[in-house]
């Protein structure tokens, strides 16, 4: 059998994912009506969302089973935002298209807002493996170092004042105060209440104080905030980051065959909960970009043997030792 290039490779999963959806499309008609079914999927986190909070504040749930359910439910809007980015919801009906933006960044307020990421997950679809996907480099991607990778995964904010000068040196037209400028206000008043409570605790163990009415008053709104939405998006955003800086490549990267392997191993379990199984259904998106996220998912089983045929490389966690950087190897798993 004649080895395929890799543009027929691309081409023969490009087109396997194609018949793969219109088949399902097919046999499940409802799936044509992608307009509801995003909007009732954004209906129905929110408000899920919005309930775990209520049960937590009148004590019915405790905070440990508020912060898992509210981690999972916020992955989910993570999904809708990036298929709104890709304009598969009410392209032609604005106002929808914006609320549906808004809220999904509500709901996710330690990242920078979903118009600015729209102009860098575009880019980064066209530079993927490369020193200027500034995307993927905000979330750890390319770093050799597992002490700075850890920190870049578990704070962005933190990431980025670490990382601005190498990026600004690297990525054309990178400036701090863009990126920076692009989590206001909603991502400001995130850190600003995460440091806040973790500065207040500090001190208090350095040296007991108490506080006036006002702060006891500013304080319980606060750790509120931090049970129902802000440890929540730690842990969703933690999951995300680290699956996505672990299976997308840095260097050696020639096309999109190479952009990106699948990972299905079993340590990432816990992490794939919380970031609606990314690991196992991203490169798809890679291939077939404008496509809903609940069609990757019911399609991935039978496309991941066919991207494991075409050259897609599976579970190559030996790449993390080396900055991401891709590599020929024998594929490890084909789950």
């Amino acid at each position: 059998m004649p080895t395929l290039t890799a543009r027929q490779n691309i081409k023969a999963i490009v087109t396997a994912i194609q018949a793969e959806e219109q088949s399902l499309r097919s046999r499940y008609p409802i799936l044509n009506w992608q307009n509801s079914i995003a909007m009732v999927i954004l209906l129905l986190s929110l408000t899920a969302l919005i309930g775990v909070a209520l049960l937590y504040y009148f004590a019915v749930i405790p905070a440990w089973l508020c912060i898992l359910l509210a981690a999972f439910i916020t992955s989910i809007s993570h999904e809708l935002e990036h298929d709104l980015i890709h304009k598969q919801y009410f392209s032609d009906r604005p106002f929808v298209y914006h609320f549906m933006v808004l809220t999904v960044w509500l709901m996710r307020p330690n990242t920078v807002n979903p118009w600015y990421r729209r102009q860098i997950h575009l880019h980064h679809h066209k530079v993927s493996g490369t020193e200027q996907d500034l995307e993927e480099r905000l979330v750890g991607n390319g770093i050799q170092s597992l002490w700075l990778r850890a920190v870049v995964i578990t704070d962005g904010l933190l990431g980025l004042l670490l990382n601005a000068k190498q990026f600004s040196r690297e990525i054309k037209g990178f400036t701090f105060l863009q990126v920076f400028n692009a989590g206001f206000p909603l991502a400001t008043a995130y850190f600003a209440t995460l440091y806040g409570v973790i500065a207040y605790y500090v001190l208090q163990f350095i040296q007991p104080f108490e506080l006036p009415r006002w702060g006891a008053d500013l304080l319980a709104v606060a750790e509120f905030f931090m049970v129902v939405l802000i440890i929540p998006n730690m842990i969703r955003s933690a999951s995300l980051n680290l699956v996505t800086s672990s299976m997308h490549y840095y260097g050696g990267v020639n096309n999109v065959l190479e952009q990106t392997h699948v990972i299905t191993s079993c340590w990432f379990l816990p992490f794939q909960l919380f970031c609606f199984d990314f690991g196992r259904t991203h490169t798809i998106h890679h291939f077939v970009p404008n496509q809903p996220f609940y069609i990757r998912q019911l399609i991935s089983k039978k496309i991941r043997p066919i991207m494991a045929q075409h050259g897609v490389h599976f579970d190559d966690l030996q790449s993390l030792k080396n900055a991401n950087h891709y590599s020929v190897k024998v594929q490890v798993s084909q789950k």
